[in-house]
Formats: C-alpha cells, structure tokens, sequence
C-alpha cells in the first residue's frame, strides 16, 4: 500500500541515480514500490529484471507488465517486448548499465531520502536474533523497520532499504556475506548509522583460509564511518577487539567481559527455562530475565541492549520486553509438543561454534526422560570440514545425550564416527543420509519426556525432523 507521505522516485529520478536513461513511458511516472519477482508483484510496482546465476529476469518482463507493472528496469541493450492487447500509455522503461547495481544505487537513494536511523547487524551467528532484538527494544520509543526473515545479501539489502518510503524513524537490517568485499559492499548501500558486530565465527569456513580471514572479511563493517557512527562490538570475541581499533567513530562494547560497557553478571543458568541475569550500562543497571536459550542468545540480547539505550530506551523497558522475546523461526525454538516431547527446533542453520553451544544448552538441561540429538551436516567447511565435525562428534559425545542421529555426507559420518570413539555406545549413535530417514528413526524412537534437539544447515532439511515429531507428537 502507497501513502501520501512516501517517497515515491520519478522515472526521470531514477535514471539520474542509477546512470540510466528512461526509453519508453513517461519520465514523469512517481514509483513507490520496486519488485524482482513476478509472483509477488503488485499493479504499479517497477519490475527490476535482475539476472541470476540461474535466471535473467528479463524474460519475465512481458509478463511483469502484462500483470499491471508500472515499468521496468532492465539492462541497456535488451529488448523490451511487446505487451499483447496493451492500451494506454506506454509502460516506463529505464535501460541501465547493470540491474543489480541499478537496484543499489536505487536503494542507497531511498534510504538517503528517508532519514532513517540505520542499524545494519553483522557476524557469523546471531544476526537474525540480534536484529529482531534490536528491533523490538528500541520500538519502545521509535517506529521501526525490520528486514523480513534474512534478506542480507546484495539483493536482499536493496530490497529492504526500498521499504524505507515509508520513513519509518529506524531500520533494523542484516549484513550477510560468505566472501570477502561482500560486506563493503553492503556497507555502501545501507549507510549505517550503527553497526553492530556480534562475532566471528567459523560459518563459511570453506571459502576463507582461516577463522582470522574471515575476521578482516567481517571487519569490512568498520570502513566508511563517519565520526558520529557508532560501533557496537563484542568484548568477548578477540578477533572483534584486535581490529575495532580501525573504526572512525564512536565505539561501545558489550559482553560479559569485566571492562565491557554493556555487560551481564550474576547470569543464572535456568536450563530449558531460560536465563536471567544483572545488566550494566552506562545509564544504569536493571535485572533481566529472558526465555531464550543459550550464552549465545545473552550475547545478542546485550547487543540489542546496548542499541536501545544509546538511542534513549528507558532500561526499564528492556527489563520489561526481555521476557517476552522469542526466537525467529526454527533459530532455537522451545517447543512443547502436546504429546509429551520438548523439542528444542534449531533446524535454521549450523556452524561448529554454534552447535557447541547448542549442546551446551542441552547438557545443561535437567528433567527430561532422554535427551536426543539430530545433527545435520555443517556446509561450506570446505577442507576443514571432517576435522570440525569430529570434533563436534567428541562435543556431543560429551553433552550427556541417550541419543545421537547425524545427517548428510561425509562430515556427518565424521561427527558420528567421533562420538563413538569418544565413548557413546554403538547403539546410541545413529548416521543416515537423509532428513526423511532421520525424521522416521527419530518420530519411532522418541517418547513422552524426552528432550530433542534438532540442529543442521538448511541444506540438509533437517526441518523435515521437526516438521514430522510435531505430527507424531501432536
């Protein structure tokens, strides 16, 4: 829906922006909503034909407009075919140079034009949690705008930002990225006025030589600041602090480190029931309590803390809107089923570093039956990848689990080979190849009390598992 009141580019401003020239239509025509993909359309968006490794959206142009599309974007040189049975005036046509990039600059304008507080979330776990966090704690005193689901690449980001028109007075935003330079260039397009840095991890360690290359990848979300941006960077991760040093703004920490500036004490541990503990800030210090699981959620709920409070929310409204926090989707959801199974649903994604910690989470845990585990492959490790799933096979050997089923190939081969070897006993170690197949082992051998824990990369599907225990256990 278009209001009065949003920013709605002229075809004529849109080709100044984008280094384009209007070919067809009027340059006159007012654009507020901007589409790359014809099933979701609606009358009156401009259609961008985005080219893909795997499509060129120049051949659903005819169909864009033909569907009530106010024009198109497509790249210089292509043909703007003929909409059969078209009456009225000609759609807008803006030739550009490159469609993607024309997407950016586009995005980049209405961001400008907004006069949003952009907040862009980075690193290697966490981003989506952090940025419904985030974004949930400051609208306590602004209105927000938050990325749908994960949409943090170069085409995902522009896509956001253009949601901007309707100036909202903040956007909460992902940065994602699994190559260098990728970072930098999304730094460019959204202009953040806070950058948030939770951690570097091993995700994506198949396309860097080390977890340190990954560091300077990531660290791409220092460059470009201007002296009032702020930094909001974690204390507790050393390759954060090595390299904050290059940031040319304001700097505020958080962790659980003594010198953070955001910090949690006195953290109690409640398994399955959360955690609570002691937050200090420069503007006070209050008593949380929250229903996420995990030192890594604490993490993010301090980062979210230390946006808001800088940007004036009352610590008193982070102690009231911690509690009532959950998860995003499938991102260690805490799952009561009705027949007696809790299911922890963490089928998202996976890294190393994260399912330690989702092990962690479990081993903690106290009053179940049995606790279970389903692990998916970890993907994009590349020749790192059999190491870190045996020794994630020795972590979940040593999680207390009753239960181990891993998915995938051979990493996940690895992973159950290592916790055999480090002592869990044949019977209890289980490897498939597929989801499905898991998915029926584990809906057969769960019972009423026990405690699942289902965890792998999308890749694998391991949602499968979850999606047939909530039918067997419904």
């Amino acid at each position: 829906m278009t209001t009065a009141n949003d920013i709605r580019l002229t075809g004529a401003e849109i080709a100044v922006v984008t280094g384009g020239r209007v070919v067809s239509g009027d340059p006159a025509t007012r654009i507020g909503r901007w589409s790359i993909d014809t099933r979701s359309m609606q009358p009156g968006d401009l259609f961008v034909a985005i080219c893909g490794e795997r499509f060129d959206g120049h051949e659903f142009v005819a169909t864009a407009l033909a569907a009530g599309a106010a024009g198109a974007v497509v790249a210089a040189g292509g043909a703007v075919p003929p909409v059969a049975g078209q009456a009225g005036p000609a759609p807008l046509v803006i030739q550009v140079a490159d469609t993607t990039r024309a997407l950016q600059d586009a995005a980049r304008e209405v961001r400008r034009r907004s006069g949003a507080k952009v907040i862009a979330i980075t690193g290697s776990a966490g981003k989506t949690t952090t940025k419904e966090m985030t974004a949930e704690l400051v609208s306590a005193k602004y209105t927000v705008f938050r990325n749908r689901g994960n949409l943090n690449n170069h085409i995902g980001l522009p896509l956001s930002l253009l949601e901007l028109r309707t100036r909202p007075d903040v956007a909460v935003v992902e940065l994602g990225m699994n190559h260098a330079g990728e970072i930098r260039t999304l730094i460019g397009i959204a202009e953040p006025d806070v950058r948030v840095w939770t951690n570097v991890g091993d995700a994506h360690l198949g396309f860097f030589a080390s977890a340190d290359a990954i560091a300077d990848a990531k660290a791409e979300v220092l460059e470009a600041a201007r002296r009032t941006d702020l930094l909001v960077a974690n204390a507790d991760d050393e390759r954060i602090r090595t390299r904050t040093s290059a940031f040319s703004g304001r700097i505020l920490t958080f962790g659980l480190s003594a010198d953070a500036a955001v910090r949690a004490s006195g953290v109690e541990h409640r398994g399955l029931d959360g955690m609570a503990a002691t937050i200090t800030t420069p503007h006070g210090t209050t008593r949380v309590e929250t229903a996420l699981l995990g030192s890594g959620n604490l993490l993010n709920l301090l980062a979210a803390t230390a946006v808001a409070t800088d940007m004036g929310v009352p610590l008193a409204e982070v102690a009231k809107r911690a509690p009532q926090m959950k998860p995003p989707s499938h991102r260690g959801e805490l799952l009561r089923l009705p027949g007696g199974v809790t299911l922890v649903d963490d089928s998202y994604n996976s890294s190393p570093a994260a399912l330690a910690r989702a092990l962690e989470t479990i081993a903690e845990a106290s009053g179940s039956a049995r606790k279970i585990a389903v692990l998916g492959e970890m993907l994009e490790l590349g020749a790192h990848s059999a190491d870190l799933h045996a020794e994630a096979g020795r972590v979940a050997a040593g999680s207390g689990l009753d239960l181990l089923v891993a998915i995938g190939g051979t990493g996940a081969q690895a992973l159950a080979f290592a916790a055999g070897n480090a002592g869990m006993p044949a019977s209890a170690v289980i490897y498939v190849p597929t989801s499905g197949e898991a998915a029926e082992i584990v809906a057969r051998k769960a019972r009423a009390g026990d405690l699942v824990l289902v965890k792998g990369s999308r890749g694998i599907h391991t949602d499968l598992v979850v999606d047939r225990l909530k039918v067997e256990f419904a």
